[in-house]
């Protein structure tokens, strides 16, 4: 029988991540545990990991070939897709279940709305360590754009302070290319949070990776290359959207007079092409 449902996750969330050893009395729980195929089950759509480790999904795969599923499936009812259930969270055992060659797995139904959802996908992750620090900011942004999450919310209900979760979400405002390094484990959060509207952050992201220098020499070369000119954030700004725009690597050096030098960078003949066509591009009267 379903019970009245509770808008705090609560209880729901403590029963997700094994704090409780009885599920059947959240208040967010549609029905006990149960199995269902493993066609059933649609992937989240909140799901903040982009990035799976395939080496651990195959060790999984052992694990559950030798042993079962011990820990269910969450899942929520799937009104949008053919098929009936939507991953909340454990997408990582389903996947690593296929593999294994499982035809059904234990599944527990959640009765959650969409920001409930999205809430749970990023604390499971978050608490399981298993997000990299840009997919954790992506979790939040979405949070705050998606869902009307103010940063004082998102803190409260990931157990995170607000500090952490301003600084984590400025590293989106980092070029692309970092933020690819910060993805991949290249670089981490406390060496590429002082390039942040750094000009020239690029290059000096690669002088990091390559001598593998800590944040405190980061501060160092940070000091030196801002004393020749200073970052209006207007032009911040501006950096910015011209790189969207493009989708290249922007530098705006400003100095103290207003002058300054844009530069414009490109990896290969066919992005000089781009930059040529649109410089040359004449705006219609």
């Amino acid at each position: 029988m379903k019970s009245k449902k509770n808008k705090g996750l609560g209880k729901g969330l403590s029963a997700l991540f094994g704090e409780q050893k009885s599920v059947e009395n959240t208040s967010n729980i549609e029905v006990g545990a149960q199995k269902a195929l493993i066609g059933e089950l649609a992937r989240n759509k909140y799901q903040p990991r982009t990035i799976f480790d395939e080496t651990k999904i195959d060790e999984l795969s052992r694990s559950i070939k030798k042993n079962g599923m011990i820990q269910p499936i969450a899942v929520r009812k799937n009104n949008s897709s053919s098929e009936p259930y939507e991953i909340v969270a454990g997408e990582r055992r389903w996947l690593a279940a296929q593999k294994a060659g499982l035809h059904e797995v234990p599944i527990i139904i959640l009765d959650l709305n969409d920001s409930e959802t999205l809430e749970v996908a990023i604390v499971e992750n978050i608490q399981r360590e298993d997000l990299n620090i840009i997919e954790e900011a992506k979790g939040y942004k979405r949070l705050n754009e998606e869902f009307g999450y103010d940063q004082d919310k998102i803190s409260t209900m990931m157990s995170r302070s607000r500090s952490h979760i301003s600084n984590t979400l400025r590293l989106l405002n980092l070029p692309k290319d970092i933020i690819a390094m910060l993805e991949q484990g290249e670089l981490t959060a406390g060496q590429a949070r002082p390039l942040i509207g750094m000009p020239n952050a690029s290059s000096i992201a690669e002088e990091i990776v390559a001598k593998k220098l800590s944040a405190r020499s980061i501060e160092n070369i940070k000091k030196k290359k801002l004393k020749s000119f200073t970052i209006d954030p207007n032009v911040f700004d501006a950096q910015r959207d011209i790189e969207r725009s493009l989708g290249l690597k922007i530098t705006i050096q400003n100095k103290k007079n207003n002058s300054g030098k844009l530069t414009i960078e490109y990896k290969n003949t066919d992005q000089l092409e781009l930059v040529t066509k649109l410089l040359k591009n004449k705006p219609k009267n």
